[in-house]
């Protein structure tokens, strides 16, 4: 048995300390980062990248460290969007509100599907995660409150609280980036908590987990539900920013994105997922005059990242510097 695990079935109970300095140093690089960015590049990019790479970190809570592979989490994204654009323009709610009710109802779509779906592991758990996202692409294909193939279009991004107007891109800005470093924060804790020191018990040897008295399929349905709530919030967000939801979002080939995102920028690393949003989403919008070819360089990059960087960027780098990244 491996020392990782037995460290993990020992200390499992044992609260951890406070935050290492260079991961203080990194949240501090990426807040100033976030502050400058609007000024250097354009509001909307740099909103768009933030909401992917909550997205990617939520998904890394899942697979990085329960060791569960969804191939359905832009199910949650993309429901959480359509939620949250319907409520803001056919209710009138403000984005705050919005905001939380599609989280919300990405939470409760995360219950209901990881409850059936962590009865089964290893490829039989991603088939299913994969078989109920398609349940609800054409959910959101066929439901008159979605605008079908149109989507639902000219969103109001409304008066955040009803007194800060949220019009102007650069004003909107701030909302996204409080947001995104607060759910950043929110994996961080959930990560470097005794809960996450059994994730990743359960990641590193399932039958131990069990052997020491965790009711593993309970925390793997917790750990499915917070990841669920994120990508939710990732989603409503985006759609505020964008004021559009569509297929898009809750399409299969979104799942296929944010596993590649976290797989280039590092598998179960805290940053990682960030590095890899950030590069993807850069390729995407850099490279949009190549048109059909972008997917075959994103496949190009993605095998080179797999050949030289096995353990992603962030995961290589970790090693360098033998620092947990």
């Amino acid at each position: 048995m491996s020392a990782a695990v037995a460290t993990s079935g020992i200390k499992v109970q044992q609260a951890t300390g406070g935050m290492p300095r260079h991961h203080v140093a990194i949240f501090i690089a990426l807040l100033a980062a976030g502050i400058v960015a609007p000024f250097m590049l354009y509001p909307v990019f740099v909103m768009k990248v933030m909401c992917f790479a909550l997205f990617a970190c939520a998904f890394n809570l899942l697979l990085g460290y329960t060791g569960l592979l969804s191939f359905g989490h832009a199910a949650y994204f993309g429901f959480a969007s359509y939620i949250c654009a319907y409520s803001a323009k056919s209710w009138g709610l403000t984005p705050e509100l919005a905001i939380l009710l599609g989280t919300a109802a990405a939470t409760v779509l995360g219950l209901v599907i990881g409850a059936l779906s962590i009865r089964r592991q290893g490829i039989y758990f991603a088939m299913v995660t994969l078989a109920f996202a398609q349940m609800v692409f054409f959910f959101c294909l066929q439901a008159p409150f979605t605008g079908g193939e149109d989507g639902i279009q000219a969103v109001p991004r409304g008066h955040l609280f009803g007194l800060i107007s949220l019009r102007s891109d650069f004003t909107l800005y701030w909302v996204v980036l409080a947001i995104t470093l607060g759910g950043l924060l929110a994996i961080y804790r959930i990560i470097h908590s005794p809960f996450g020191q059994v994730l990743k018990a359960i990641r590193e040897n399932e039958p131990r987990a069990v052997s020491l008295g965790y009711r593993v399929n309970r925390y793997k349905l917790a750990t499915f539900v917070l990841s669920a709530a994120l990508a939710g919030l990732a989603g409503s967000t985006k759609a505020i920013v964008f004021q559009l939801a569509s297929l898009t979002d809750v399409h299969w080939s979104m799942s296929g994105e944010v596993v590649l995102m976290t797989l280039i920028g590092g598998l179960g690393t805290v940053f990682g997922p960030i590095l890899g949003a950030t590069v993807i989403i850069t390729m995407q919008n850099y490279l949009a005059t190549f048109g059909a070819w972008v997917t075959i360089i994103q496949g190009i990059i993605f095998v080179v990242c797999v050949m030289l960087f096995r353990e992603g960027v962030i995961g290589v780098i970790s090693k360098w510097i033998k620092k947990p990244l």
